[in-house]
């Protein structure tokens, strides 16, 4: 069927402003695309210092993120990995459900699995959301190629085969839930303290095979990071904080000072500096609601006692 010259230059026109309309489509969703990265990168970098990585996967005097830092424990040294997206020694090739398993489950992309000294047993109750953000940043970090150390274990800890049988017994899998009953400051201090912040990690005494000893959680320990004592948490009022406001506990993760004047030293000195003092004000003081509301126990160096 012939069309007349009148009717071509109609169709022409149609289709050039299609054409213009795709174009400015396409235009328009990249320009939201990287908007929305951007947003998840910025929100990730939050992540990323509640976690305390930094302070982790550093070395004294190394690069940022790119290992080497030794942690000591009764089973050996460990020294943590190079966690910047270079392909070669950090974590370049990993995929967000790479991380996503790492953080949940302990165990890496091409199956190995991690020792619980890397806290997967409280990073695996992070939330989808925080783990998609934490991956865009870091992915967004500058790659540094720097190949990770080998952990000095004792026999027979070192052999990774033994964490199939850890994991069954200890490993209790995440995400976070929600208590119903609990107001949203307490649900976001208690996600705080057990996932993103991993507060237990430090301040819970373990039991033989390095498992939490979670009827004594928070407590305090005589054997924290490098062999040092790490403080009772819970509102206990001779031996924990129990005689401490929600705006002393708040304050001291701010600035590192405690109610009676002194300051905060070593590990916790470097959580303050890289992670508590970087949350907003709403997430310490949601945090102090969530030490409040647990029930004291008294602690006693190596033998934490339920108080009764």
């Amino acid at each position: 069927m012939l069309r007349s010259p009148k009717g071509a230059r109609a169709l022409r026109r149609t289709g050039a402003a299609l054409i213009a309309l795709f174009v400015i489509c396409a235009a328009f969703g990249e320009a939201r695309a990287a908007e929305e990265d951007a947003a998840a990168v910025q929100r990730g970098a939050s992540v990323f210092a509640a976690a305390g990585c930094a302070e982790c996967h550093t070395a004294k005097g190394g690069k940022p993120l790119a290992g080497g830092r030794a942690l000591k424990t009764p089973f050996g040294t460990f020294y943590s990995p190079n966690i910047t997206p270079d392909p070669a020694t950090g974590i370049g090739k990993w995929s967000e459900v790479d991380l996503k398993r790492a953080l949940r489950e302990g165990i890496g992309p091409d199956g190995t699995h991690f020792f619980p000294v890397f806290p997967y047993p409280s990073f695996t109750f992070m939330t989808d959301a925080d783990i998609h953000d934490l991956y865009a940043y870091l992915k967004s970090v500058p790659p540094v190629a720097e190949a990770n150390r080998r952990h000095e274990i004792r026999f027979p800890f070192r052999l990774r085969i033994l964490m199939l049988g850890w994991n069954r017994l200890f490993l209790k899998r995440g995400p976070f839930q929600p208590a119903a009953t609990r107001s949203p400051a307490w649900n976001r201090g208690a996600y705080l303290v057990k996932a993103l912040a991993h507060c237990g990690e430090c301040h819970t005494p373990r039991k033989m095979f390095g498992q939490l000893d979670l009827d004594h959680a928070l407590s305090g320990t005589s054997e924290g990071p490098e062999g040092g004592t790490v403080p009772n948490i819970t509102p206990d009022k001779a031996t924990g904080i129990g005689t401490w406001s929600e705006k002393d506990i708040a304050y001291l993760l701010e600035n590192g000072q405690k109610p009676d004047g002194d300051d905060v030293q070593g590990g916790m000195r470097a959580v303050v500096d890289s992670s508590t003092s970087k949350m907003t004000p709403e997430d310490r003081a949601a945090i102090a609601t969530y030490l409040k509301s647990l029930a004291p126990i008294q602690h006693q160096i190596g033998k934490p006692k339920a108080k009764e």
